[in-house]
């Protein structure tokens, strides 16, 4: 692969990727042109018919420990029609130096979304709530201000509602309060007493905001806690039993895990690697606090791309990015209903979404016919950079490339 090429696939993956606002530029790419079908069979040809390159994917997460610049540890699943890979690189504790726990738990981050809105759009397939209706319908917590907002533009970030105050975003700041407990019913009160960034539906603007909301819609519309709703509509029926949700008081990842770490430059151009395993997420809550495990990451894709989590008609929602434009960026909006997609060079459409907790960096993507399937956990030693982790690239760019 030469160097234009790698810096094309690179920047269409960060992109498309990455947790946060930078989303939103990916889909200035080209749209996919329908799949070719076969000459012989009349079938429509898989977007990936090449079994997933071990030696690339090998290579991608090899060195991994201590003494590596960006990551301690890595756990991979690559699956498909077109063949399967597993590998596991690095250490589950830098002070022991034991192996890497494979079948490990970490924090998903914002793969959270997508279970949120498989359970909102589960909800409007059986006429519980509207898509297109106001979510103050649901939530009088929503002020008169706010109230245009449709449960579509929270679960593709169009609402305009702004984010909540929090302790800032440098990795210091976020230390001191890492034990913080918080009320997701305060975070929307501060956010929706803000003047709204801009009118609904005009732009899209990736923020936990909106999933927070949409968490609060859950609870109301079915009576049941968050995490008690998700465990019956998704957990238990597609039996994710290292899947769970901390509440908001438990700083630990119950069960075997990988410790994460964030990389602290010192004086005199050392670092020190300090663990960051143990954090309150009550902040992300419906946006972001889940843990899992890679088998149950790729049982959820493969379940939720096939249509057996949320039914064909309102899962065409995950597949639909809004014609809008990026609030900060002004390009083309990415992100749909808990997904974001991504065009690679060649034309190949996949789609994700990505998720980072300190310490953790963890990504769920595919192609939509489910030819090529990728989960990843990279123990990132600055899971929250600017930047996408170079391990977490290496692996995309191996997973999804020819």
């Amino acid at each position: 692969m030469n160097a234009r090429m790698r810096t094309l696939i690179a920047a269409a993956l960060v992109i498309g990727m990455a947790s946060g606002p930078a989303v939103a530029h990916a889909a200035s790419a080209p749209v996919q042109a329908p799949a070719p079908a076969s000459a012989a069979s009349g079938r429509v040809a898989p977007l990936v018919s090449t079994p997933p390159n071990a030696a690339a994917l090998e290579a991608a997460i090899a060195g991994l420990g201590p003494r590596h610049r960006d990551a301690t540890a890595a756990l991979v699943r690559v699956g498909g029609t077109a063949g399967r890979w597993q590998g596991s690189s690095g250490v589950a504790d830098v002070r022991t130096g034991r192996d890497a726990v494979e079948q490990g738990r970490f924090r998903a981050g914002s793969v959270t979304k997508v279970f949120t809105a498989a359970v909102v759009l589960q909800l409007a397939a059986e006429g519980r709530l509207d898509l297109d209706g106001p979510v103050r319908r649901h939530l009088p917590v929503v002020p008169d201000a706010y109230g245009g907002v449709t449960v579509r533009q929270l679960l593709d970030h169009t609402s305009g509602i702004p984010a909540a105050d929090g302790p800032g975003d440098s990795f210091e700041a976020q230390w001191e309060h890492r034990f913080d407990v918080t009320d997701p019913r305060a975070q929307v009160a501060n956010a929706v007493a803000k003047e709204r960034e801009f009118e609904p539906g005009t732009a899209q603007h990736y923020l936990n905001i909106n999933y927070t909301v949409l968490g609060l819609l859950i609870e109301q519309v079915t009576g049941m806690r968050y995490a008690d709703a998700v465990g019956a509509r998704i957990l238990r029926p597609l039996g994710l039993h290292g899947t769970s949700f901390p509440g908001r008081t438990e700083t630990r990842i119950q069960g075997p895990h990988n410790r994460g770490y964030q990389a602290i430059p010192k004086a005199d151009g050392s670092r020190e690697l300090r663990d960051v395993t143990e954090w309150n997420s009550s902040d992300r809550w419906a946006a972001g606090d889940i843990i899992s495990t890679t088998a149950d990451l790729e049982r959820f894709t493969v379940a939720l791309f096939s249509g057996r989590v949320v039914p064909q008609a309102q899962l065409e929602a995950m597949f639909t990015v809004p014609g809008v434009q990026d609030f900060e960026s002004g390009e083309p909006a990415a992100m749909t209903a808990g997904l974001s997609r991504i065009v690679l060079p060649d034309g190949t459409v996949a789609w994700g979404k990505s998720g980072g907790r300190h310490g953790y960096n963890t990504a769920i993507g595919a192609t939509r016919d489910l030819s090529r399937t990728l989960v990843y956990s990279v123990n990132a030693t600055d899971a929250k950079g600017q930047d996408m982790n170079p391990v977490a690239l290496g692996v995309i760019m191996a997973a999804f490339t020819k």
